[in-house]
Order: structure tokens, then sequence, then C-alpha cells
């Protein structure tokens, strides 16, 4: 989960925007909520682990932090 920048946060008036730049807007704030609610369901289901393997090779432990793991999410 991404740390909130505060030089990248700015206000956005979506009542002055035309249809085409609201519609915009929303699809990119949607897609940045299901990404959040993603990587938070997957830390969710790793903190239940001690271990997890895939192919042989540790992804993740307790004692280490999430290593040789991608998650693509454009196929949503």
């Amino acid at each position: 989960m991404a740390a909130k920048n505060k030089k990248a946060q700015r206000k956005v008036n979506i009542l002055e925007m035309s249809n085409a730049q609201r519609i915009k807007v929303v699809e990119k704030i949607r897609k940045n909520l299901r990404q959040s609610i993603i990587e938070a369901k997957l830390l969710k289901i790793l903190l239940q682990y001690e271990t997890i393997t895939i192919n042989g090779h540790v992804v993740f432990s307790e004692s280490n932090s999430l290593n040789g793991l991608t998650l693509r999410t454009d196929f949503l």
C-alpha cells in the first residue's frame, strides 16, 4: 500500500470538469481503490502463513520480506 505523497496531492473540483475528464478521473480513482483492496487482501492472506513456497522457492516467510512474487492486475 502506497504512502501518501503530499507533493502529489491536489484538490480537484470535478463539477467544473467536462464529462470526459470527469469520467477519466473517476476511472483512475476506481482503479487505484481496486489495487489497494487487492494489495490489502493479499497481505492479509500472506500474514496467515509462516512460509509460502512457489515452485520450490520461498517467496514469503515471517522473517523475510516478500520476494519473487508479482501481482498483475491488468487481467481484472
